[in-house]
């Protein structure tokens, strides 16, 4: 991220706290995250002195608070320079300008001019179209790129979509805001029809599928479908129905019930493994997800008994003989602190598929690659499989270095990328120290929650 450049865009507006009496200045800046300001001076020096305080690491998130402050009101061009910033890391696949001008040029956009209001208001958060609502208010006339929405879209549709895209500035914007702006023009919230939603995205997405990616149903939201970009090696992903994970001891003995609903029964060592069968969203599968469910159905009296008590029995799963596996899982909670519950789970020892009938009737591969170390389910329907790699992966029981051993692995991992699933290995040595993978880890966490857009949901 370039901390300079955000640095510089949001430093004259936070200069507008100012506007606050001296009494009220400590207030406002510490409720926007910055450090409180010194006692002496004039209010412009305390503000200059409380932001120049600010280290880089704690900027992006002060300027989100910026971006959502009613106090500190921005023209729409220093939004949006703020925003670009802000998500220039995100990870957002490219949407090359070709795509966007063919996309328009097939876009009918009547569903959406005829929500009026509602398609305004996301123009407005995305677009500079601009004089300000105010001052066209006070002014008694609207003038600008507005105006000329409400006369060519709206009174005297004459504008192709490719024309108003053209004005608006969306084939030359960065990837992430015309991602988003497709997402919104999906939403339920400019078009609260269903039908409409599907014909939209039905139009768009033989264009996006073109550059590997495509607008998904991934959420449900007020009985209307949320749809998000998202890649489409992740297409093959449908919604996880059952989750069996944490076994100890053995693998665990499971039939269906009931093949319609997916409803499964655990006929041996009950207790001995964990089933969650919730239903999981768009968000993916939360810490606080899962210490909800288990605190419901471990009839637990509080949260903090809760989070102690699934902690625990999630470590307890993890193999013995094996200290780097039970680094990485400590090390994902203890880096993440306090922003873990909003965070995805990191679940261990999850059971991809099994069989019910033994070695020796199925063969000695009716076990391959039936467990992973660990899964994360991300927003989006994305899956992430983390592997800790030690010895007994590449050598045979002898020690001796075993080609068809590593084969096996290989051969795993293209089965699960080709389902769908985004597979990171990490050898057994690099994690076999605890400060060092500390290090290791905070940084891959670090990258990889950039590349899927993870951050943790704000309520």
């Amino acid at each position: 991220m370039n901390h300079s450049k955000l640095r510089e865009l949001v430093e004259p507006v936070v200069a507008r706290l100012s506007d606050y009496t001296h009494r009220q200045l400590g207030e406002a800046c510490t409720g926007l995250g910055l450090p409180e300001p010194p006692l002496e001076g004039t209010k412009r020096e305390r503000v200059n002195q409380s932001f120049d305080a600010l280290p880089d690491a704690e900027l992006p998130a002060v300027a989100e608070r910026v971006l959502h402050d009613r106090f500190l009101t921005m023209n729409a061009a220093t939004r949006n320079a703020i925003q670009d910033v802000l998500w220039a890391d995100r990870g957002t696949p490219d949407i090359p300008k070709r795509t966007r001008r063919e996309l328009a040029r097939g876009l009918n956009l009547d569903d959406h001019v005829g929500s009026g209001e509602r398609f305004m208001f996301l123009l407005e958060n995305f677009w500079v179209l601009g004089d300000s609502e105010l001052d066209w208010l006070f002014s008694g006339r609207m003038t600008g790129l507005r105006a000329d929405i409400q006369q060519h879209v709206f009174r005297n549709p004459d504008w192709s979509t490719e024309y108003l895209f053209e004005q608006l500035g969306a084939f030359d914007s960065a990837d992430t805001r015309f991602a988003l702006f497709l997402e919104g023009l999906a939403s339920a919230d400019v078009i609260p029809d269903e039908p409409a939603q599907r014909r939209f995205v039905g139009s768009v997405n033989p264009h996006l599928r073109a550059v590997g990616i495509e607008l998904r149903d991934t959420d449900n939201r007020h009985g209307y479908p949320v749809f998000s970009i998202v890649p489409t090696q992740s297409a093959r992903n449908r919604r996880v129905r059952t989750l069996v994970f944490a076994a100890l001891e053995q693998k665990p003995d499971i039939r269906f019930r009931d093949l319609i609903d997916n409803e499964i029964e655990v006929l041996e060592h009950q207790g001995k493994v964990l089933v969650y069968d919730r239903q999981i969203g768009g968000d993916g599968l939360r810490w606080c997800d899962l210490q909800a469910w288990w605190k419901e159905t471990q009839q637990l009296a509080s949260d903090d008994e809760a989070k102690v008590s699934l902690y625990q029995r999630l470590i307890g799963s993890l193999p013995g003989n094996s200290p780097p596996q039970r680094y990485l899982y400590e090390l994902y909670h203890e880096i993440h602190g306090s922003a873990a519950p909003e965070l995805p789970a990191l679940l261990p020892e999850v059971w991809l598929h099994w069989d019910p009938k033994t070695i020796r009737q199925r063969g000695a591969d009716a076990l391959l690659n039936h467990r992973m170390d660990f899964l994360l389910l991300l927003p989006h329907g994305q899956r992430v499989v983390l592997e800790v790699d030690g010895a007994h992966h590449y050598t045979s029981p002898s020690g001796r270095p075993d080609s068809a051993r590593y084969a096996d692995n290989v051969r795993g991992d293209r089965e699960l990328k080709l389902s769908g699933y985004e597979v990171f290995r990490f050898g057994g040595t690099e994690l076999q120290n605890r400060d060092s993978a500390h290090v290791l880890l905070e940084a891959f966490f670090t990258d990889l929650f950039r590349r899927f857009n993870v951050t943790p949901r704000q309520d």
